[in-house]
């Protein structure tokens, strides 16, 4: 919040290192804090600024995630910090265990009977069907009852295989060591597929990244300069990353979207279009992208090369730099399917480094909404010449010059007054200033809402592996919010969560399978939580986190199911071994835990199947306190 300075204990803090110990440097680690995100300018900080009046001019040496270079521009920019790249955490594919695991074994039971038993083949296809039903499975594939018993058990194939090809972190990564055993020959083998080197020259970059990020940071300290190295995400081909331990750098702004981001987010628009078809039986009219600044950097531009595809314009380059220096509409004639009326809610971090880009897409959706076409063609000159828009209208929006997030941080972290209907307002109050040609963050609520309101859909692409809907709070912030908002406002568009971390064209998801799909490949797996176990008390908090996000979607839309608290609570405290590592490890993490499930069930969202589940966690509440 842009409006609300630093506590006093915060000043304090930084102002007693400052005066009272007079430290030469501080190291801070952990992607991200807060200090950068302090009211004040976006550039060019002023004395009156408040990064700039509690750290001054001290030097600032900031271990940061390498796959992150959006929010390394923010420290650099409004920190002046030495952004110091490490290694992203150990990946590994999730793989099949508890309920999925069995139905694979009968999945396997069944293909090798088909030959050589029918009969038994026909009883066990039945009792895949069956136990799938039980255990929730069955539902979350996709299945109807209309289906014929072998697309029952092609679907539920399908959705097990899509599980366990989830790629989640084994552990943490930890500063200057580079994976050993099983997660060093899984991150070896995914980078090694992702880029086509050797695992030879793959494993000579881990270990000179490891000394690197040690190394470096001492010789920041000693005031030596540190050479620069891109930021991006290894697992989408980017070897040139590594090794880690430089000082970010990022995209060039003016270049984006980059070719290559162009025929991605082309094809990613083509899918999106197809899903919508699919479910609904028609093409969409009205879509809502959700363009985030740091996925931006990462991948070149592959959201914002979606929005113009669907809209039906393209970007020029010049052909000396590669930088972008206009667009083109492209014929009716050219494309497949009709034009579809794009708007965007940027990030406040998209608006602080992208104004070119805004001004962009804005004369293109104007020349587009001025084109000649047919209403069942082009639904933005439909609208204009129906006189519900001008020209003009903005298709930009996003929070207010110099603010981020999407507004519900303090709604969602107070459980109890996390009333949907009130997140949905703030989400709108939050998200409603346009951006533009003439609009420079000018707060236009009646416009976002009507956008809000008459969208078929929202899509929000995720371009990493390692992270996912759970994973941290701004997920559940924009995507949550949005549905939120939606719903207040009478409508119920579809959510769609996009996964282009592969590369290629982004697999498209509904937000209920993103979820489902993250609950039982990671949220609930056994090797997971046991790379969470070996961290301690960071660890019982990376735990928490996920279980607080799972109630953010349970608080924000219709996407998270009883079963699916279920099953994470059946995972982490009604588990004594996990139920255990928490309190000794992180009485916090596990105490909020604790009062998360218990909100979940007083709010409805949870039924537990357990009888003894209330004393549980009444009983943890007390114990962890």
């Amino acid at each position: 919040d842009a409006n609300l300075p630093p506590s006093h204990a915060y000043c304090a803090f930084y102002l007693w290192l400052r005066e009272a110990r007079a430290f030469d440097a501080m190291i801070h680690c952990g992607t991200h804090g807060t200090l950068e995100w302090l009211p004040g300018k976006a550039v060019a900080l002023s004395e009156a600024c408040a990064p700039e009046v509690l750290l001054g001019a001290t030097p600032l040496i900031y271990p940061f995630i390498v796959n992150n270079p959006g929010e390394a521009g923010q420290a650099r920019r409004r920190l002046g910090a030495l952004t110091l790249g490490h290694m992203t955490p150990p990946l590994v594919t999730s793989a099949s265990h508890g309920a999925a695991g069995e139905i694979e074994a009968l999945l396997d039971e069944y293909a090798a009977a088909q030959g050589l038993d029918p009969p038994r083949a026909r009883r066990l296809a039945d009792a895949i069907v069956a136990r799938a039903r039980e255990t929730g499975l069955l539902a979350e594939s996709g299945f109807d009852e209309t289906m014929a018993p072998a697309d029952a058990l092609a679907r539920i194939d399908d959705w097990l295989c899509d599980i366990k090809d989830l790629r989640i972190g084994d552990g943490l990564h930890v500063l200057g060591r580079s994976p050993t055993g099983k997660a060093r020959e899984d991150t070896v083998a995914m980078l090694s597929g992702a880029t086509g080197s050797e695992a030879q020259h793959i494993e000579a970059l881990l270990e000179v990244s490891a000394k690197s990020e040690i190394d470096n940071l001492l010789a920041a300290l000693d005031g030596r300069f540190i050479p620069a190295g891109p930021a991006g995400a290894p697992l989408r081909g980017r070897l040139d990353v590594l090794p880690t331990g430089r000082n970010l750098t990022a995209a060039d702004p003016r270049a984006i979207p980059t070719q290559t981001a162009w025929e991605l987010g082309r094809r990613t628009a083509a899918e999106v279009m197809t899903r919508h078809a699919q479910d609904h039986g028609e093409w969409p009219r009205q879509i809502i992208i959700d363009l985030w600044g740091s996925a931006t950097m990462r991948t070149g531009g592959d959201d914002l090369a979606q929005a113009l595809a669907l809209m039906g314009a393209k970007p020029v380059w010049d052909a000396a730099s590669g930088r972008v220096n206009g667009y083109e509409i492209v014929p009716q004639s050219r494309l497949d399917r009709p034009r579809v009326d794009v708007t965007l809610r940027v990030s406040g971090l998209f608006r602080d480094i992208f104004p070119t880009q805004i001004a962009l897409f804005d004369e293109a959706s104007r020349a587009v909404a001025a084109l000649d076409e047919d209403d069942d063609i082009n639904p933005l000159a439909a609208e204009r010449r129906a006189g519900k828009s001008e020209i003009g209208q903005p298709r930009i929006f996003g929070t207010a010059p110099g603010t981020y997030g999407a507004g519900l941080t303090d709604g969602l972290n107070d459980r109890s007054l996390a009333d949907r209907d009130a997140l949905g307002r703030a989400y709108l109050a939050a998200s409603s200033h346009a951006y533009g040609v003439g609009a420079e963050g000018i707060a236009a609520p009646e416009a976002f809402a009507a956008r809000v309101a008459g969208a078929d859909a929202f899509v929000h692409v995720q371009d990493i592996d390692g992270q996912d809907v759970l994973d941290s709070a701004p997920y559940a912030e924009h995507e949550g919010g949005f549905a939120a908002a939606a719903a207040m406002l009478g409508s119920k568009p579809a959510l769609y969560h996009g996964d282009s971390s592969r590369g290629g064209a982004a697999k498209i998801r509904t937000l209920a399978e993103e979820i489902a799909r993250v609950v039982r490949g990671r949220a609930t797996n056994p090797r997971w939580i046991a790379g969470q176990m070996r961290h301690g008390h960071r660890g019982a908090a990376e735990i928490a986190e996920t279980v607080g996000n799972l109630f953010a979607f349970a608080a924000t839309t219709t996407a998270v199911s009883s079963r699916q608290f279920d099953l994470v609570y059946d995972a982490t405290l009604g588990d004594e071994h996990v139920r255990d590592f928490m309190i000794e490890a992180n009485p916090d993490a596990a105490r909020a835990t604790a009062l998360t499930f218990a909100e979940a069930a007083r709010r409805g969202f949870w039924e537990s199947r357990r009888n003894s589940t209330t004393a549980a966690l009444a009983q943890l509440c007390g114990a962890a306190a």
